[in-house]
């Protein structure tokens, strides 16, 4: 049975939780959650790739178990999370690593490579966008917004942090509902619930666009880099298209482009096909 440590460090003056397995001397790699969630939901995909890999899932500031300081909550953006989540690696030792990214994960873990491209073995990205054509028609509103923001906007997108949202976002695209364990969502409900939480959470949506900004950078990135690129993606994600993952090859020909038949959450219902692709592809690209 694999061994998971739940620890927690100080990074940036934060103290972040991680889980941890596999030897220390493996292969990295550094899983990277989104919203509404935490390094949860890689709780089943640990385990299948802790006996050749060192898996390492913090959950980022404001979120899961990590500390969530709320005086402030402007402080809250994604460069802020990205130096965090840097300090994190630093504080660890983490000098070569591959990334998997995940929603937000993918600005914050791409910010992290534009700024230490020699750190990065490989990337991951589990319907991680970095391409216009990935975002899906939701985002138009949210579009106008980042142009012009209005304290009414705002207050409308608290209607996000619902359970019944929550819900829709791990349900929609899903082909067999009862394939999807209501643990996650609650989990991630209570932790939306936190006083702070959602002020925490209307700041990241404000500073989302930043991350769009960035979009041709990430993109210069793969050229110039080449970093191995594998894209698990669920096809029936209504907020990152398949586009996004095919995008991909624009930049980098040799990009493994994998597509599954359900949502946004595709670790929830694809685990052990996702587990098997990451294996397969670090052993031919990162593990000697």
């Amino acid at each position: 049975m694999t061994e998971v440590a739940y620890r927690r460090m100080p990074a940036n003056g934060i103290e972040i939780f991680y889980r941890e397995a596999g030897r220390p001397d493996a292969p990295t790699l550094l899983l990277l959650h989104g919203f509404p969630t935490a390094s949860h939901m890689f709780r089943n995909l640990i385990p299948l790739l802790a006996d050749r890999f060192r898996l390492v899932a913090p959950d980022l500031p404001g979120f899961g178990q990590s500390a969530m300081p709320t005086a402030g909550s402007d402080q809250y953006t994604f460069e802020n999370l990205a130096q965090t989540m840097g300090a994190f690696t630093e504080a660890l030792k983490l000098e070569r690593f591959a990334l998997y990214v995940f929603d937000y994960g993918a600005p914050v873990g791409l910010r992290m490579a534009l700024r230490h491209p020699e750190r990065i073995t490989a990337i991951i990205s589990q319907n991680g966008n970095a391409y216009d054509e990935g975002l899906s028609a939701g985002w138009d509103s949210l579009k106008d917004y980042w142009k012009h923001p209005t304290a009414e906007y705002r207050e409308q997108l608290r209607e996000a942090f619902t359970p019944e949202a929550t819900r829709h976002q791990y349900m929609q695209g899903v082909v067999d509902p009862a394939s999807v364990s209501p643990d996650s969502s609650t989990l991630d409900d209570f932790y939306l619930a936190r006083p702070g939480a959602h002020e925490v959470q209307l700041s990241l949506f404000t500073d989302y666009g930043t991350n769009v900004a960035l979009y041709p950078q990430f993109q210069d990135y793969f050229r110039t880099r080449r970093a191995p690129l594998l894209a698990v993606w669920g096809k029936h994600d209504p907020y990152f298209l398949p586009a996004g993952a095919e995008a991909f090859r624009r930049d980098l020909q040799a990009a493994d482009i994998r597509l599954f038949d359900t949502g946004h959450f595709a670790l929830e219902t694809h685990c052990q096909e996702i587990a098997a692709a990451i294996g397969a592809f670090l052993a031919a690209h990162v593990a000697r």
